[in-house]
């Protein structure tokens, strides 16, 4: 589950690749699209970004070999997802089965999108009694290695090694995201130094 199209591909990218190969099926839940990221914008407006961000995301994931029937999309508007976290919790609750695994955002990501989206799943796997993990997005960007301790323990860390180039090439698909596109005024949402923090050879996943 992404509260923004981009959050699954950097928070599990690797570990959406490995599923698809083992044979695992894969449904990316889509809570928003990601619409109001730049708000200053004028020619990038909010409906444009809607249509440009979905076909970001089916791009991403083709690079994963996750076709676009995969993909949910919910269309709750980008930055309220509080506002509508018990009918996201629902809704999870009446699709999840006690044999899914729950891939979500960190409910103390520092993002209030994602933690939403975060602490909706939580509850939604607890009750469904399937097994969920958190991947951190924005908390990279904030969290400081000497303060891992206050946040998590024992994390677990999946080694990507082999689906690393095409995490890469998914991630390079979101060309809104990384300012590859024409007409684009505002500093890109993921410029190089944070681009860097999702080119690692592992993922963390808080369970």
């Amino acid at each position: 589950m992404a509260p923004h199209p981009d959050d699954e591909i950097l928070g599990c990218g690797g570990l959406l690749c490995g599923a698809v190969e083992r044979g695992v099926a894969v449904q990316v839940v889509a809570v928003t699209d990601g619409e109001a990221c730049y708000p200053d914008e004028r020619w990038w407006t909010p409906q444009r970004l809607r249509n440009a961000r979905r076909e970001e995301l089916r791009a991403a994931l083709a690079e994963l070999a996750i076709g676009a029937d995969a993909i949910c999309h919910l269309g709750i508007d980008d930055g309220a997802v509080s506002a509508h976290e018990q009918e996201l919790e629902g809704w999870l609750q009446r699709t999840l089965r006690d044999d899914d695994l729950v891939l979500a955002p960190w409910r103390f990501d520092g993002h209030p999108d994602h933690e939403a989206a975060g602490r909706a799943a939580c509850r939604a796997a607890h009750a469904a009694g399937c097994a969920r993990l958190e991947y951190p997005v924005w908390g990279w960007h904030w969290l400081e290695p000497a303060h891992a301790h206050m946040a998590w323990q024992a994390p677990k860390v999946l080694d990507i090694s082999n689906a690393i180039d095409r995490k890469a090439r998914a991630i390079a698909r979101f060309r809104t995201q990384i300012g590859t596109v024409p007409r684009l005024r505002a500093e890109p949402i993921l410029p190089a130094h944070i681009l860097a923090r999702f080119s690692r050879k592992n993922e963390v996943f808080l369970a």
